[in-house]
């Protein structure tokens, strides 16, 4: 199984430095998106640029665009490892940065505000010079630690655009400015004035203490957020950390010799002792072992395998030493599929985060209009210079917009690396936004709600053909055939022929079985369309018939009986989902009472049976016409486009390549329990990302006025604007629980 696509075209990652908001990604995106053959997408929360190029455009064109721009472009490497550590490099360069600015800014804050406290409540204690003092302290802060804000804003300026920082940073240079002008011109604060005034009065000569405290505040929430961040890409790390280094190649004269695991060919013999992680995908050639794939796909029971037997790169195998043959390698196995689809669905964005994105681009001019006629209006009014500059600057500082810019993808951020823990793989946003409105799950029955692994029951012969012959013309045909009931007729064959009669002219029957010839004779196998022959008993409820023919039109020969069994979680799952007021569906090709009985089994609601692949998208259409939002869980090629036609589709890990790429999410444990987590997952980063959505608008749309009003103090506005920011980030990060 392929979890990835190998073409040339694939979109390619740039690790983007100097944003720092939502506005900064939009305006990259937009830019890339106006060069002709470049299709791009930007996320704040990744710091990543995903493009697709076309074939006359360069990665060095992306680089120089977005340097155009101020910020900085770094292409990454198709090796995981080299890319996991070029990203983890830049992300512990910041976090170290803002940690030395962070703490040189509080250290100094501190006896910026206590020292106006200490001669506002004892005002024999003042000295001469005490305010120059307070600028010394604020100095260091305002200019060192502030320079990044200080950076942006000159950038986007000089791109005629703005951001956040050139709130904070208008903010912080009109602060410090207004106080020297007031140090100079000798309007300094009365002496006991109170000690609570520099905090909770909107209104006063020196903001020095407040130009540090939004810097303070400011640092603190982008430190917050950026160990945030890092901390909600642990599990991609994580999951990327599982490819094996070296692995132990198996040589043609029977010694072995140890490789790079990178250096691996498909084609390639290794070997896996037990404690080791098996290298790449392949299939076991030699020994039997237990494989522990508990890290891949959360389920905490080994597997037995032995040869024949396909094994998964970055498993564990914990009894016997197994000798395995190379299948896929590099980008190709399943190990890289799954975090190709978790950084996909991080990179991916929800339309109300594309509505955020435009929100953002335009939110800074209309804050900083705002601004100018908060003061305005305070003029009109007759109000003094500082109640104009202290509301003028509370708006300015109080109104960014990095709550708001966050609030959607560092909930996706912490989702997607949560569900890969649990083996539940989220293809895009949109996965997020149609679980919300999922009311009905279908299941398909063989592979899906059943193991798949058919055995033949009984053979019931019509008397002219020995068993052992119609055995061996049904498997020659099944042979071809990658379907549950195929694999079993075969299986039956193999144990009473010693080798199968070639066959010709094979012709799969999507939904109806497969033809073939043998021995110049037409053969057909196919589910009954008619009353079984008079010759066959009747079958156990339970049973999956196949109906032998030969010749033109096709005499009936033989009935095969097959029998499935039932996913022990099945029933488990389905009761999950039902108490969680869903409606539950199984969806199956079988005849009534096979699927009837299963469906009895499991407890779903309602059983389609006798339906062809065509058939089933029909059938989910008609769900959809009576007002159902449907879900559908598959796992075979005919599963695929029904899989495409569900409002959501989630496919099941084990099963083909189309089943995989038709869906919305992609499920790799088999315990059917990770259908409802994967719904209650999504639901509950949709819950997240809404409530983050309210907080983020509600706290601009009840602050502004305030501040506007006269009724904050900027420092007071500084801190709510910071606890906002880190406010959201941290709901997200409860998602990890």
């Amino acid at each position: 199984m392929t979890l990835v696509e190998t073409r040339e075209d694939l979109p390619q990652d740039f690790l983007l430095t100097g944003m720092t908001c939502a506005a900064c990604a939009s305006r990259i995106e937009r830019r890339l998106n106006k060069v002709e053959g470049v299709t791009a997408s930007v996320n704040y929360a990744t710091e990543r640029a995903t493009v697709t190029l076309a074939p006359e455009v360069d990665r060095s064109d992306v680089v120089a665009v977005v340097a155009k721009l101020g910020y900085g472009a770094t292409p990454l490497s198709v090796d995981p490892d080299e890319e996991r550590g070029a990203v983890e490099a830049v992300r512990d360069d910041r976090v170290a940065d803002l940690w030395r600015r962070l703490v040189v800014a509080a250290v100094l804050f501190v006896p910026m505000v206590d020292l106006p406290l200490v001669l506002a409540v004892l005002p024999e204690a003042r000295f001469p010079g005490w305010e120059w003092v307070v600028a010394a302290l604020a100095a260091p802060v305002v200019l060192w630690s502030a320079w990044p804000l200080h950076r942006a804003a000159f950038v986007n300026a000089r791109h005629g655009a703005s951001s956040m920082d050139t709130l904070i940073s208008l903010g912080i240079v009109a602060a410090t400015v207004w106080s020297l002008g007031s140090i100079l011109t000798g309007n300094l604060p009365a002496p006991g004035s109170g000690a609570l005034s520099v905090f909770l009065d909107p209104v006063g000569p020196l903001y020095l203490e407040v130009a540090a405290a939004v810097t303070t505040f400011v640092l603190a929430g982008r430190y917050v957020e950026a160990r945030a961040k890092r901390s909600a890409g642990d599990a991609l790390a994580a999951l990327a950390s599982l490819a094996a280094r070296d692995v132990s190649v198996l040589l043609p004269d029977g010694t072995e010799t140890r490789i790079p695991a990178s250096s691996l060919a498909v084609g390639t013999r290794f070997v896996v002792r037990p404690g080791e992680k098996v290298a790449t995908d392949g299939v076991v050639t030699e020994g039997a072992s237990a494989v522990d794939r508990s890290m891949l796909t959360g389920e905490t029971v080994p597997v037995e395998v032995t040869a024949g037997d396909p094994v998964t790169g970055g498993t564990v195998a914990t009894s016997g030493r197994l000798v395995v043959t190379a299948n896929a390698v590099g980008s190709a196995t399943q190990l890289a599929g799954m975090i190709r689809l978790v950084e996909s669905a991080q990179a991916s964005k929800a339309s109300v985060q594309r509505l955020v994105d435009r929100i953002s681009s335009v939110f800074v001019p209309i804050v900083i209009a705002l601004s100018v006629l908060t003061g305005l209006g305070w003029w009109a009014v007759g109000g003094t210079a500082g109640q104009i500059f202290a509301a003028a600057l509370a708006v300015l500082v109080i109104a960014c917009p990095c709550a708001l810019g966050l609030a959607t993808p560092t909930a996706m951020l912490v989702a997607s690396g949560r569900g890969a823990r649990e083996g539940i793989f989220l293809k895009s946003h949109q996965a997020l936004e149609t679980s919300r409105v999922v009311d009905t799950v279908v299941f398909d029955k063989t592979g899906t709600v059943t193991t798949g692994a058919m055995s033949v029951r009984a053979v019931h012969l019509d008397g002219t053909r020995s068993r052992r012959d119609v055995l061996a013309v049904a498997g020659a045909v099944e042979d071809a055939s990658e379907h549950a009931v195929a694999r079993a007729v075969v299986a039956c064959a193999r144990l009473e022929v010693d080798e199968l009669p070639p066959v010709t002219d094979f012709e799969a029957l999507p939904g109806l079985g497969a033809r073939g010839v043998v021995h110049g004779l037409e053969v057909r196998l196919g589910k009954p369309t008619k009353a079984l022959p008079t010759w066959a008993p009747a079958p156990e409820p339970d049973s999956t018939l196949v109906l032998v023919t030969l010749g033109s039109p096709g005499e009936p020969v033989a009935v095969l009986e097959l029998a499935d069994e039932i996913k022990p979680s099945a029933a488990p799952a389905i009761a999950r989902l039902r108490s969680a007021g869903l409606r539950t569906v199984l969806l199956s090709g079988d005849r009534e009472g096979a699927a009837q009985a299963v469906g009895a089994a499991v407890g779903v609601d309602d059983v389609i049976a006798d339906v062809l692949p065509a058939q089933k998208v029909e059938a989910l259409a008609m769900l959809q016409r009576d007002g159902a939002r449907v879900a559908m869980v598959g796992d075979g090629v005919n599963d695929g486009p029904a899989l495409a036609a569900a409002d959501l589709g989630l496919a099941v890990g084990a099963g083909t390549d189309v089943a995989l790429e038709a869906a919305d999410v992609i499920l790799v444990r088999e315990d059917l329990n990770v259908v409802p987590d994967a719904l209650e997952l999504a639901r509950r980063t949709a819950t997240t990302i809404r409530r983050n959505l309210v907080w983020a608008f509600g706290y601009n749309v009840a602050a502004i006025p305030l501040a506007a009003f006269g009724l904050l103090s900027p420092l007071i506005a500084g801190l709510a604007m910071a606890l906002s920011s880190v406010l959201v980030v941290s709901s997200s990060v409860r998602l990890r629980n």
